[in-house]
């Protein structure tokens, strides 16, 4: 089971804490959109329905209020199995998703609506002031770090200066409108001979706006400006060209408006445009007469020293361009086909997502989670540190920066209420009702938006110091050393890390599967078995570490999962082959404790391969601050020194066992990893990966006969790597896993479709496989298939009356048929509109439930049933079937009326009524 967080809210919550703008679709869903069962006979809960014929059948979701945009995915799922993501209507609240797969009877009785890891639903649940965490004493801040004894967020010596430039635009691939080439430039005034550049990449947001009223059109339409995103960042561009950096901040708008088209998100196409950029910023500085003018007045940039500085989804973004910077490919929808002439030396992820779970291994990189993220909620983009281990040589250190107490929004001025020029706001819902106890404003963990720009501008300059400039002085403020920067005050910031010196390992998440554990148990990143989960469903609050993926659960992701209730009992890790940490200083471990815990003791004990065992020390580990709304079980970093297993004597290549023993009265922990660790940064060996693609085949289903089809993988670079494929069942969901080694040139994946054909109508099958690297190998395109259409005529649909004259309290009736059974549940929307004559039916004289299951209405005020917004009858004819029975339940009522009508016709899917389509009338008269 994807481990989704269900915050139980009221509906204004659920739509402000999804982030963004209201009034804008494409981030997470209001009320009716959670994991509520069918309560009719046709299996679709309140607000879904399926629509549409031919090439346009779609499954839609209409919400009963805007749902804003942001940088979270917006998925459809029925039960743990993910359908799609939805295309956004331009009403702002409703989602559809082109039925590409095999759906049967039954399949989709238990949809939801995910984005940034909750599931939200409104009806008939507990509101969250109901559990009492939320409303719980405020939070106490983490104890104050020492300072480091170099501070990165201090200005530098170089006055800087501004401009812009405006470039024709570019096509990228899958998008029907092209993309602006626009960016804003801050460089360092007087700076001798080359400078090196770090370039800014923002996240989806709102792509046009006028006044109050915001769109994610693209291009912006007439009256309309777009919102100048890429100008957010200004702030941190001016610390790094005071320091002597260029620095540019680019422009995705025509990303954002059209990235619900790509099966990845957006990721290659940010990738293409970043290397748009940065091949023009090649060709400038080798002439540059032809740069425009604010880059002639800049130093050169030094494009052999690059930083990439992404936000949420340009995080994913310039991962994917280091990626395709580093590995690049030959293939033709790559969107950029030049040479590379630069080097990325780093990356900073403010926020990011990472849909498809393949950071690059061998780019240094600092993830910034920020603690009350209220759009990328889960905190996915840990992923970035821990999706990179044993998959290279490690030389490369990965940061995971926790902010506490910051938001979403607020590390780009132009998202930020007060400094925006757009509508902007807080993406951290502040619900009226209940306060809560870490992230709502005024409470001694929440940041401001001026302390959070200001610690993240730190942040940026402590990466583009360590990574370009190879300071090793601030290592310590990313690499969990426990330092802090005192620009960054009040701010408390914590981090851990992989690579660099790191090595050895204990990982309980090992590729092999072969690591026993004993007194404790291995648990599973993302698993609908809570005996095997290493969180479980009633858990309150997540883990960045187990954030979910695209398929219901996965192998070798884990933690050892320990839980005692009396001291004494170590937990032993146990690895297939002796780990070596001869050279470390120290074992560095990153465990996790619950939220608000304090005081949690444990000694830390190593045994060889001869049996000789010393205990290397006692630590203590504290919980960060949060609540039922945060994604706040995440890895402390804690250090033991390894000078007392020296002195016993034991064997430091040869280590055998790690274990843990607790010394708190009760508790539980997680551990993701120990290394060996000694400190310094050595330089990053690059290794040569074997690169992975998958693409995608879409063919007609057939009328008869049985048809072979073959997934398309694209395998590249050099040497040998290992892969996890998982090929998901188009009918289950259910995802079957296998270890694949892959050599360029070699047919090592291969991955057949059958498709049989057939003269029924149905939703065709859409056959997907996703790939994983894990040992010597990079993966681009993480998703691919076979996509099967339909292509047999969808059956006509006749209305005929059965009781369409009835007494008020009986039920009028129409009987809606089929010219042929379907393959399929076939559903069939209606829309009420206006009587031609006489007295409407009100929203009075029908049931409450039938008016609140096909509109999300309330019967007051009472008003006419065709003013009611988006009232949409539904029915749907099981598979196989040729009719089904429409009912508008009626009420009895102690009123003198005459005659009382409601008028139906057929509707497209989103509820508008169709120009000659069937249409019929009722009519209710008064009871004697």
């Amino acid at each position: 089971m994807i481990r989704a967080r269900r915050i139980w809210v009221t509906a204004t919550a659920v739509l402000a804490m999804a982030g963004g703008v209201p009034g804008v679709a494409q981030a997470a869903g209001p009320p009716g959109a959670g994991p509520v069962r069918a309560a009719t006979d046709s299996g679709l809960p309140p607000g879904w329905k399926v629509t549409g014929e031919g090439a346009g059948r779609r499954l839609v979701w209409r919400s009963t209020a805007p749902v804003p945009m942001g940088d979270a995915r917006v998925d459809f799922y029925a039960g743990d199995r993910l359908i799609g993501t939805p295309e956004p209507g331009r009403d702002g609240r409703t989602f559809g998703l082109d039925l590409k797969r095999q759906q049967r009877a039954g399949v989709l009785t238990d949809l939801q609506v995910r984005s940034g890891g909750r599931v939200l639903d409104a009806a008939g649940r507990a509101h969250a002031s109901d559990t009492g965490t939320a409303g719980a004493a405020a939070a106490v801040p983490p104890a104050r770090l020492p300072a480091n004894s170099v501070d990165p967020g201090k200005p530098g010596t170089y006055r800087t200066g501004t401009g812009e430039y405006r470039l024709n635009p570019v096509r990228l691939p899958g998008f029907a409108e092209p993309v602006e080439m626009r960016a804003v430039v801050v460089a360092p005034k007087g700076a001798p001979g080359k400078r090196p550049l770090a370039l800014f990449l923002h996240g989806r947001h709102v792509t046009c706006y006028a006044g109050d009223e915001v769109s994610g059109d693209w291009p912006c339409k007439p009256g309309t400006k777009p919102v100048p995103s890429y100008r957010g960042y200004l702030s941190d561009q001016r610390l790094l060209a005071s320091q002597g950096y260029v620095t540019v901040s680019i422009s995705a708008n025509g990303v954002n408006g059209q990235d619900w088209q790509a099966d990845d998100g957006g990721a290659l196409a940010r990738s293409a445009l970043v290397r748009h950029h940065l091949a023009r910023w090649a060709g400038w500085s080798a002439h540059p007469a032809s740069a425009p003018e604010v880059v002639r007045k800049a130093p050169k940039a030094d494009l052999g020293r690059v930083l990439l500085v992404g936000h949420s989804r340009g995080g994913e973004g310039v991962n994917r361009a280091a990626t395709d910077s580093l590995y690049p490919t030959a293939a033709a929808d790559d969107g950029y086909r030049g040479a590379v002439r630069w080097h990325i030396r780093g990356t900073v992820l403010i926020g990011p997502t990472i849909f498809g779970q393949n950071p690059v291994p061998d780019v240094p990189s600092a993830t910034i989670l920020p603690g009350c993220d209220g759009d990328v909620s889960d905190l996915q983009g840990q992923v970035y540190v821990d999706g990179t281990r044993g998959v290279s040589n490690g030389t490369a250190l990965h940061s995971a920066v926790y902010m506490v107490g910051a938001d979403h929004n607020f590390f780009n001025s132009e998202w930020t209420p007060g400094t925006a020029e757009a509508p902007a706001e807080d993406d951290f819902y502040e619900d009226p009702e209940q306060k809560d106890a870490v992230c709502s404003p005024g409470t001694a963990t929440r940041l401001t938006a001026d302390q959070q720009h200001r610690a993240g501008s730190t942040y940026i300059a402590a990466a583009a110091r360590l990574f370009v400039a190879g300071d090793d002085r601030v290592r310590p403020l990313l690499d969990g050393s426990g330092k802090r920067a005192p620009s960054a005050d009040p701010a408390r910031v914590l981090t851990h890390a992989v690579g660099a010196r790191r090595g050895g390992g204990f990982l309980p998440d090992s590729p092999d599967g072969k690591v026993t554990v004993t007194d404790a148990r291995l648990c599973s990143a993302v698993d609908p078995d809570d005996r095997k989960a290493c969180l479980g469903s009633s858990t309150e609050g997540g883990s960045p570490h187990f954030a979910s993926w695209e398929i219901p659960s996965e192998t070798g992701r884990g933690a050892v999962a320990l839980k005692w209730s009396a001291p004494g009992s170590p937990a032993r890790v146990r690895p297939a082959a002796p780990v070596r940490l001869d050279g470390a200083e120290a074992l560095t471990l990153r465990v996790i404790v619950p939220p608000g815990s304090t005081g949690t003791r444990f000694d830390v004990a190593v045994t060889d391969s001869r049996g000789k065992r010393a205990v290397l020390g006692r630590t203590t580990v504290d919980g960060l601050p949060g609540t039922e709304r945060t994604a706040s079980y995440w890895a402390r970093e804690v250090r033991v020194p390894l000078s007392a297993a020296t002195r016993a004597g034991l064997d430091l290549k040869h280590l055998a066992a790690l274990d843990l023993t607790p010394r708190s009265t009760k508790g539980r922990a997680w551990l993701m990893d120990a290394w060996g660790w000694r400190p310094g940064t050595p330089a990053v060996r690059e290794a040569s990966l074997t690169r992975v693609d998958l693409g995608r085949l879409t063919v007609q289903e057939g009328d008869s006969g049985v048809r072979t089809y073959r997934v398309p993988v694209r395998v590249s670079g050099h040497g040998s790597g290992q892969v996890r494929m998982y090929v998901i069942d188009p009918t289950t969901g259910a995802a079957t896993q296998r270890l694949v080694t892959v050599r360029p040139g070699a047919q090592d994946i291969d991955l057949p479709v059958t498709v049989k054909g057939d003269t029924r109508y149905s939703y065709g099958s859409r056959n997907d496989v996703v790939v994983k690297a894990v040992r010597g190998a990079v993966v681009g395109a993480h998703r691919g298939g076979v996509t099967v259409l339909d292509d047999d005529p969808r059956p006509e649909v006749t209305v005929t009356p059965l009781a369409d004259r009835v007494t008020e309290g009986q039920p009028l009736k129409w009987k809606v048929s089929l010219s042929e059974a379907a393959a399929v549940d076939l559903g069939s929307v209606f829309r009420v509109v206006p009587v031609t004559d006489g007295t409407e039916l009100s929203t009075k004289d029908v049931t409450a439930e039938w008016l609140s299951l096909n509109s999300g209405a309330e019967p007051d005020p009472e008003r006419a049933l065709s003013t009611v917004e988006y009232l949409t009858p539904w029915v749907d004819v099981p598979a196989g079937g040729l009719s089904t029975v429409l009912t508008v339940p009626t009420v009895k009522d102690q009123v003198k009326e005459g005659p009382e009508q409601v008028r139906l016709r057929l509707a497209d899917e989103y509820g508008e009524p169709l120009e000659g389509g069937p249409e019929v009338t009722g009519t209710v008269l008064d009871s004697e």
